[in-house]
């Protein structure tokens, strides 16, 4: 009982990590942001992700890490940042003109997938791939 009161919370609160594997990069120029999010709220909205993380672009496969992420579930979108200026680039109807992905969902014709469609648990350390469209 006492090895319950004490390795259950320890066990509740422990950290994993997510390796998110990026295929389909076109070049090595730019980065490559992934946003991480924790509830439906303010899905795919950049400022308001759990983490963010990003790397330099490396042409064909770039690998981003996360760490120190409690058992939960997530979901994530990734961009390359073409021209490194910390946004995603869209034409006048909000369609992205850099390549985009999300953890498990895809893009719809009309518009991206929802945080429930991109979910995935998360309870011990994990590595998703990606591709880029």
């Amino acid at each position: 009982m006492l090895f319950l009161l004490v390795f259950l919370p320890m066990t509740l609160l422990a950290q994993n990590s997510l390796k998110v594997k990026v295929k389909n990069v076109a070049h090595s120029t730019g980065k490559i942001n992934i946003a991480v999010y924790n509830s439906s709220n303010d899905f795919l909205s950049f400022n308001h992700a759990y983490k963010v993380e990003s790397g330099q672009a490396v042409k064909e496969e770039t690998m981003v890490e996360f760490t120190d992420l409690p058992s939960g579930t997530y979901a994530f979108a990734v961009f390359h940042d073409e021209n490194a200026n910390g946004v995603l680039d869209t034409n006048f109807l909000g369609i992205p003109k850099e390549p985009v992905g999300f953890s498990i969902g895809k893009m719809k014709t009309f518009g991206p997938p929802s945080f429930q469609e991109c979910s995935f648990q998360i309870n011990t350390n994990k590595e998703i791939t990606v591709s880029l469209k």
